[in-house]
């Protein structure tokens, strides 16, 4: 039987329970999915997968990530909610490949671990599922492992196993309304150009799983911790002298009550420059170097490879600025005389994140 995997959470439950219930059945996962969106939550997902196959003895094929296609399947659907016409297309698309993918490999039934994800709808993965693998020959087997405490032994499952537990579906749409529902941004779309591990992003956490996989291979033990914390992204930012846009380096939680401001340095001290609007503070590079233990030959090399953003909390408070001060501070090549114009877009907001504990 071919089974179509959407995440470990479900599918590490999912089969075991298809194990017990289809003993003699030989059991291929297949994992596609291209509606995970961004791509770093997609190699995530594989990676966790991966890992429970593994765990399981079950052999594992990795599909497509079509995610273009997918797009142009759901087009015109983006507003719809969960479990709506949007869901319903992506199973479609998803059922399809993998029913084409059951009769390649020559399996004559396929079943998906969607049917144990407490959001979906059965009856709707039922329908699409019995009417699409009609289509290429295959049979669709329908299961209900989340009745009579199902969902609670998967979940205590998950845990046990230290599987990755992801907070949204995987769709691009979808994500934008849960966060917009939350009230947070969709930091999981910020992906910088520097390609810093910024805290509680996809990427940090993809670091996280990679190196937990090393540590179990090694024999070590470990658990995953849970921490609350406020994160920062800055969306948007430049300084001007003159109409002219200066290069600027702008530090982690620099915030400011208004996204745009201008005035002028009122003093210098002890090598930080005081403007007198929004608590701003700069730094020339040669500063910056100084307190970071860095050795930029210019402003350029810093903002395209920055530090680790660990670093730039180190130079935030050696400047004495401790972990509650949400001051800016930005670096320039020197700081100028006259009128300077200042624009900061940046959100803070309570976060959690995944720590690695080694025990």
């Amino acid at each position: 039987m071919l089974v179509h995997i959407c995440c470990s959470v479900d599918s590490h439950f999912f089969l075991q329970r298809l194990r017990e219930e289809f003993p003699q059945e030989r059991l291929v996962g297949f994992f596609y999915d291209p509606n995970i969106h961004p791509y770093s939550e997609y190699r995530l997902r594989l990676l966790d997968v991966q890992r429970s196959c593994r765990k399981l003895g079950v052999e594992l094929i990795e599909g497509p990530y079509d995610f273009e296609a997918w797009l142009d399947a759901v087009r015109g659907l983006e507003a719809e909610p969960e479990k709506g016409a949007r869901c319903g297309v992506c199973f479609e698309r998803r059922f399809a490949v993998s029913a084409k993918k059951a009769r390649e490999i020559g399996e004559s039934r396929m079943t998906s671990t969607l049917l144990t994800s407490p959001k979906k709808s059965i009856a709707q993965l039922k329908d699409a599922g019995e009417r699409i693998a009609a289509k290429e020959g295959v049979s669709f087997v329908t299961v209900d492992y989340r009745s009579g405490g199902g969902t609670q032994r998967q979940q205590e499952e998950a845990k046990r196993a230290k599987l990755y537990r992801q907070d949204y579906c995987g769709c691009l749409y979808a994500l934008t309304q849960q966060r917009q529902q939350q009230k947070i941004p969709a930091d999981e779309l910020f992906s910088p150009l520097d390609g810093r591990l910024l805290p509680g992003s996809i990427e940090e956490r993809l670091a996280l799983y990679e190196e937990r996989i090393a540590l179990e291979e090694a024999g070590r033990d470990y658990t995953i911790v849970r921490q609350k914390f406020l994160n920062h992204r800055l969306k948007l930012g430049w300084v001007r002298h003159k109409k002219e846009t200066l290069a600027s380096y702008i530090l982690p939680y620099s915030t400011m009550k208004r996204r745009y401001t201008k005035g002028r340095v009122q003093m210098e001290y002890d090598g930080l420059y005081w403007f007198n609007r929004e608590e701003i503070r700069f730094l020339t590079l040669e500063r910056y170097n100084e307190r970071s233990g860095c050795g930029y030959g210019t402003l350029r090399e810093l903002i395209a490879s920055p530090p680790p953003f660990e670093t730039d909390l180190k130079v935030r408070e050696s400047c004495g600025m401790g972990l509650w001060d949400l001051s800016p501070l930005i670096v320039l090549e020197r700081v100028p005389e006259g009128t300077l114009e200042i624009l900061i877009e940046s959100e803070n907001y309570r976060d959690v994140r995944e720590k690695l504990v080694v025990l």
